[in-house]
């Protein structure tokens, strides 16, 4: 008779049951935390969505469908902080260049250059809130530090950063940036410093000068990092509130600098409108979804490896 022999089934020793059961148990508790304090938030800020909840009434028995995203798309104020919002990530390619450029001076062996990188990245590990108050001293329209400096250099008195519709922009745009210069510079050093030094030598037995060097050599290189600051500040940067929270007077003049989040908590907090909020998150999250998920989609095209 042909055939293959059946091979008898392994039997698990006790240690090793023991072990799959630890290794089953160190899995399901992130698993559980995944649930508990991940999706099942996400499910009822949708569900919540497509509801008139105000916190102390039922979410049931408010239930309005697909009105609150009607009205959403028809909301003006919406419509202007998402507006605002992208206005703010014109911060992101300023920051970032900024960031090549530093970290490049500062791949550098010069006396103090640890010193110097701790410095930059001090307002990373700042507390934003602090750091935001502080700012608002900068900025202030009589006493600030900008003004002063204007005033001294030129004989006239500084814009009105924070009350003014334009520069409240501008102001919150350079705070941003000033903000998040360390963490881009931090990572480009560390992009820089796995380039070998073989291909800068080699550029330079061909002919090549400076500008060459960095265009096709630096800027290549270093893609897979600025790749990866695109994606997080592009992210960050349609969650910003605190600033705005903390700098501004209720979103700034004609709710100029408000952005979408500030405008969600402004819905959800200061007027009740908790059900209104949770459609505005869900729409958020998907524009978020939506640009990261591009962004992935293209980086085959620009972001080079050393591979």
């Amino acid at each position: 008779m042909s055939g293959k022999t059946k091979q008898p089934k392994h039997k698990m020793s006790a240690m090793a049951k023991k072990e799959e059961r630890t290794a089953w148990l160190f899995i399901a508790l992130p698993f559980l935390g995944f649930l508990l304090f991940m999706a099942y938030p996400i499910c009822f800020a949708v569900f919540a969505s497509m509801s008139k909840w105000t916190g102390m009434n039922s979410l049931v028995d408010n239930f309005c469908g697909l009105q609150n995203y009607i009205n959403i798309f028809h909301d003006e104020k919406f419509w202007k902080s998402l507006l605002t919002t992208i206005i703010y990530l014109i911060g992101i390619p300023i920051g970032m260049i900024l960031g090549l450029l530093l970290a490049m001076g500062m791949n550098r062996k010069i006396p103090g250059i640890r010193l110097l990188r701790t410095m930059y990245y001090v307002p990373v590990v700042s507390s934003l809130v602090a750091v935001s108050i502080l700012w608002a001293w900068v900025y202030n329209y009589d006493y600030g530090l900008f003004n002063s400096i204007i005033k001294l250099l030129t004989g006239h008195h500084g814009p009105n950063w924070l009350g003014d519709e334009f520069w409240v922009k501008v102001a919150l745009i350079i705070f941003m940036v000033w903000k998040g210069l360390g963490t881009s510079i931090i990572l480009y050093l560390a992009g820089l410093q796995n380039i070998p030094r073989n291909y800068y030598e080699a550029a330079s037995i061909d002919g090549a000068n400076g500008w060459q060097k960095f265009r096709h050599i630096t800027v290549p290189l270093v893609s897979p990092v600025t790749f990866y600051i695109l994606i997080t500040s592009l992210i960050g940067g349609f969650q910003v509130f605190v600033e705005v929270q903390v700098m501004t007077n209720k979103g700034g003049t004609n709710y100029s600098a408000a952005t979408v989040v500030y405008y969600l908590y402004d819905k959800a907090f200061s007027n009740g409108q908790l059900g209104y909020g949770c459609a505005l998150a869900v729409i958020l999250a998907i524009i978020i979804f939506i640009i990261t998920a591009l962004n992935f989609a293209g980086q085959d095209r620009w972001v080079k490896t050393m591979d």
